[in-house]
Order: C-alpha cells, then structure tokens, then sequence
C-alpha cells in the first residue's frame, strides 16, 4: 500500500506509465521515464501516466506504488528496467527504493522511494 509522503508535480517531457520510476529530462521542471539501471531516478509517476506535455505528480519521498518487470524480493533494492518498470538492482546499479514485498513482473507494488548510487 502507498503511503506518499511528498509528491512534486512536473511536465511529462514524453509519454510516462502509470506507476513506472522516472528521472529528469534535460530541462528544469521536467521528467521522463527511466530507461536503463544507470539512469539516476528521481521518483515514481502516481496512478496517471500523462502523455507528452501534461503535467504529472511524482513520488519523492515515502512509500509509491510501482509495477514491475521482474521478479524481486521484499528488502531488495530496486531499479529501473528499460521500460521504467522496477526490478532488482545489482551492485553496479542507481537504486530508485527498497522493495516493501516479493513481486514478480507485472504485480504493481510498494517501494520505499530512497533514490542512492551503489
């Protein structure tokens, strides 16, 4: 269950998915979906996924409900795959949170957002 804490609203600089981690695009005030476990992740779009230009809420601090795209397990850290979708991060990846359950690709579940470098 998402426990939101703080959300920051922003123009979409592309098309998001709802639920999916997103980072900065290449203008102030604008994020994009993550694309890779590189990407330095800024947060997670809530339950509206805008298309290019609207405005969207972003989860920054707390608890944000993400899908997945692999299977992970509860305490893992979590990245993003190339579709902005969560999975489990290795030890060369950027962290976008700490999974709060075991999901599996597909499954929409919470992770405590503490974005960090490993």
């Amino acid at each position: 269950m998402a426990n939101e804490l703080l959300s920051r609203n922003f123009v979409a600089g592309a098309a998001i998915g709802a639920f999916r981690i997103v980072k900065f695009d290449t203008t102030d005030g604008t994020v994009i979906q993550a694309a890779a476990a590189s990407d330095l992740s800024v947060g997670v779009c809530n339950s509206v996924g805008p298309a290019s230009g609207e405005r969207v809420d972003v989860v920054v601090v707390g608890i944000a409900d993400v899908e997945f795209g692999g299977t992970v397990t509860r305490g893992a850290l979590v990245t993003s795959d190339a579709n902005g979708k969560g999975v489990a991060a290795a030890s060369t990846n950027r962290a976008i949170g700490i999974a709060q359950v075991s999901a599996v690709s597909g499954d929409i579940a919470p992770v405590l957002i503490a974005p960090s470098v490993m």
